[in-house]
């Protein structure tokens, strides 16, 4: 972003002092508008699982910070193009899902904006929206002539998302390349559904954006606007939000409330500062001192970081039982019940499963020959010690006083397997 545009508004102002913004269509126009306290914003989320992760969850901070300084948030569930699929960013098509499963998946996501987002009627008060709601109701032909007309394909082939495939000899599906058109509609419908005129996402949306920007201007609306994150990676360059086990789901019942505050308890310390401001919403002076610790005091702002990011996901009562279980276990060494636990059967587990598919069930690792490597590198540990034999098999034997297994992976990574 330009660093020579100074704010005027509440909104611009934070987004650029704690570094959530990328590229803006037009600044001055995005804050007058924020200033005049009539800025209502939306951002598109597809609905291709049961959660939204961590890689969703800058844009989610964007429109809290929205309403918190005087804007209006709109978020925008994709029940209808993700029927479609996102070809942006990707490298093959996304599988399509039934509409049973889209429905599924929408609510689950909708849980999340719960905990960051004050709903109603209220003037800055955000309002849900389905693009399925419009999206499933057109007429092919009236669309392919009202709104098709004002697309160039040769605008299109240019864009990102498709010159990617293309570039590559990859097949991009006729469904997919029409993608970028519906994202487009969806902005002009949603100014004139509710005076929407800024659509925000990640970097990668910045194309269809400004295609949505287009469109709106052949169609008579009056002027959008376009704003994007940057595309977030760790210091070491690795994606945001992705582990070894997996993505970092937001939703409790797709990632423990513990296993969520170690992955920001185990942030690089390069990036504390970063995440710190994007993530939390601690005053920029204790921000400041926070990233200036060195040597092991930046442990103290990790878990900082990690109990407030937790705190706002979960709540401060969620957070505080993940940090003391976590002290506990490196602290003092002690088993704690709420660590992350995963059920097997009795019957299974008095069969004898082996500690491979142990690690395995555990999501401690990918797969049995991961588990081999580590065991190999002695990086797996059983009630917190060593194993060495890889056909070695669990038993009562094993249980603890409190009736589970504690399967370790480095120091760091813990997992109870009870047996129910």
């Amino acid at each position: 972003m330009s660093t020579d545009f100074q704010p005027k508004s509440d909104f611009l102002a934070v987004l650029k002092e704690r570094g959530y913004i990328h590229q803006c269509s037009d600044f001055a126009g995005v804050d007058d508008k924020a200033k005049s306290g009539d800025l209502i914003a939306y951002i598109g989320f597809d609905a291709t699982a049961s959660s939204l992760h961590i890689g969703s969850l800058l844009q989610i901070m964007m429109l809290r910070w929205l309403q918190k300084t005087g804007g209006k948030p709109i978020p925008l569930m994709g029940g209808g193009t993700t029927q479609v699929g996102d070809p942006s960013g990707r490298d093959e098509s996304r599988k399509l899902l039934t509409l049973d499963q889209i429905d599924a998946n929408k609510n689950g996501i909708r849980q999340v904006f719960t905990k960051f987002l004050t709903f109603g009627d209220g003037k800055t008060d955000a309002v849900m929206t389905d693009n399925a709601e419009w999206l499933t109701a057109l007429n092919y032909i009236h669309f392919l002539r009202d709104v098709g007309r004002h697309f160039s394909v040769n605008r299109m082939l240019s864009m990102d998302s498709v010159k990617m495939r293309l570039d590559r000899e990859q097949e991009l599906s006729f469904i997919e390349f029409n993608y970028m058109c519906l994202q487009s509609y969806d902005f002009v419908e949603l100014n004139k559904r509710y005076g929407i005129t800024l659509q925000m996402g990640g970097s990668d949306q910045w194309g269809n954006i400004v295609m949505g920007i287009d469109l709106g201007r052949r169609m008579g609306t009056g002027q959008l606007y376009g704003l994007t994150s940057p595309l977030l990676t760790t210091a070491s360059g690795a994606k945001m939000g992705k582990t070894a086990s997996g993505a970092v789901w937001l939703n409790p019942d797709m990632l423990p409330v513990y296993d969520y505050w170690q992955y920001w308890r185990n942030t690089e310390d390069a990036d504390v500062g970063r995440f710190l401001r994007l993530f939390t919403e601690l005053p920029m002076d204790e921000i400041r001192r926070l990233e200036n610790l060195g040597g092991a005091e930046i442990n103290e702002a990790k878990k900082i970081l990690a109990n407030e990011a937790t705190a706002m996901l979960h709540g401060r009562a969620s957070a505080d039982e993940a940090a003391e279980t976590a002290r506990k276990t490196f602290e003092e060494g002690v088993l704690s019940t709420a660590l992350p636990t995963i059920e097997v059967t009795r019957s299974e587990f008095d069969a004898g499963i082996g500690v491979l598919t142990a690690f395995v069930k555990a999501g401690l690792v990918a797969s049995t020959g991961e588990a081999r490597r580590q065991i190999k590198g002695g990086g797996l540990r059983m009630n917190d010690a060593a194993v060495s034999d890889e056909r070695a098999t669990l038993s009562a034997a094993d249980l603890t006083g409190e009736g589970v297994v504690k399967l370790s992976m480095g120091k760091k990574k813990h997992v109870l397997l009870k047996p129910v």
